[in-house]
């Protein structure tokens, strides 16, 4: 048996909710391929989404002449997903704590911390203009598996 498929895909999209369909597909094939339980896949697709619907939504606010830039990539080790706005930037630690009591029935917010929660780690990297995200999932070696 073949050990994972590697390799590495990047490519730019239009500010659309079709977009972000585009990247949660390419996600779950990603994580398939690697071979995730469908639990980490779930996991895996819902934060590559999140991450989406956040560049097109609030960061390129469906602007038509912004898009996103989406990089795919399974090194082995590894999935590493990259997704960047051409927005206004965020700065994460201005976002507010959707745990915190006053936050509770709000409709919005929870993205950041969903990712944050299914995803090994996550950084964001200040663009000229936009923000980039980096969402890893560490793959266990094969030995681990069971």
């Amino acid at each position: 048996m073949s050990g994972p498929k590697t390799g590495r895909r990047r490519f730019a999209l239009s500010s659309t909710m079709e977009s972000v369909g585009e990247v949660e597909a390419a996600a779950d094939k990603l994580a398939e391929e690697a071979g995730l339980d469908e639990d980490d896949r779930f996991h895996v697709t819902m934060a590559v989404r999140e991450a989406a619907v956040n560049a097109v939504l609030h960061g390129n606010e469906y602007d038509p002449a912004k898009q996103i830039i989406v990089g795919l990539e399974n090194t082995g080790e590894a999935l590493v997903f990259t997704i960047a706005d051409q927005g206004k930037g965020l700065a994460p630690e201005t976002l507010p704590d959707p745990l915190a009591p006053e936050n509770l029935m709000r409709g919005t917010g929870r993205g950041i911390f969903l990712i944050r929660s299914f995803m090994d780690e996550v950084h964001f990297r200040q663009l000229q203009p936009g923000t980039e995200l980096t969402l890893i999932k560490h793959l266990a070696p094969a030995g681990d598996k069971i």
